[in-house]
């Protein structure tokens, strides 16, 4: 029995409770001690730069101690980490692979990670309609944001007509959903229908919402989509409520 094993709810609430750095202290002891949960926060922690310098080798360090603990979770990241070049160089084949893992035991943004790199052909061959069917499979989940985030690509899929037949209202549908939901490409997404039914003010609402949870890759894309859309207003009022919500 560790140290961490003998502490009560109480206890543990307590150090919880302190500063960035103090919660970081805390939780790097429970994954020291072996804790799982508790290595995969600590690895998120060391990607994002909570309450410790930002360390991408170390957090894929940490993710990949709790994968081979069975942290589902912890998969998922050790993909993320391979499939975006987070402390390591970027390999979208073992990226796949533990996207596939972690999506076969239920993992929603597993499932939508996964469904990504099929629909690409990035790490795996391409198979838009398994892509298809895995988002669908996702989008029929409760709540979260990787549920939103399936819906809006599910949506992309029928504005596409990508393994499935075009259908521009259920895209509309799906948008809608996907920014109600909170999903960032939903909300720019949502805007352009919204705008192409002729409906400006309402689109407008969505794109401030769109700037203000994109990052700015994201943002930089939608500032130039805009500059350069047929809608007047668009080119205007469009990338000035994107950026006013990039400010909020």
């Amino acid at each position: 029995m560790t140290a961490i094993d003998t502490l009560t709810p109480g206890a543990i609430a307590a150090r919880l409770s302190g500063s960035p750095e103090e919660r970081a202290a805390f939780v790097r002891e429970a994954a020291d001690a072996g804790v799982a949960e508790a290595q995969a926060v600590y690895g998120q922690m060391l990607l994002d730069g909570i309450g410790v310098v930002a360390d991408p080798v170390a957090a894929l360090g940490w993710f990949t101690k709790a994968a081979a603990q069975h942290h589902v979770m912890a998969l998922n990241m050790v993909g993320r980490c391979y499939d975006l070049g987070w402390g390591t160089a970027v390999d979208k084949a073992r990226a796949a692979q533990c996207y596939r893992i972690a999506a076969e035991r239920g993992l929603d943004w597993a499932m939508y990670n996964y469904a990504t790199l099929l629909a690409l052909g990035e790490g795996v061959a391409e198979d838009k309609p398994a892509a298809l069917a895995l988002l669908e499979t996702v989008a029929g989940m409760d709540s979260g944001l990787a549920i939103a985030k399936a819906i809006n690509f599910v949506g992309s899929f029928a504005e596409d007509g990508w393994a499935c037949e075009r259908d521009l209202v259920r895209a509309a549908e799906c948008y809608a959903r996907a920014a109600e939901g909170g999903d960032f490409r939903g909300c720019f997404n949502h805007a352009r229908m919204l705008g192409a039914a002729g409906d400006v003010d309402a689109a407008l609402v969505w794109l401030k919402q769109a700037g203000a949870r994109g990052n700015a890759a994201f943002r930089d894309k939608a500032v130039a989509w805009l500059a350069a859309s047929d809608i007047p207003a668009f080119r205007t009022a469009g990338v000035a409520a994107l950026r006013e919500g990039a400010a909020c």
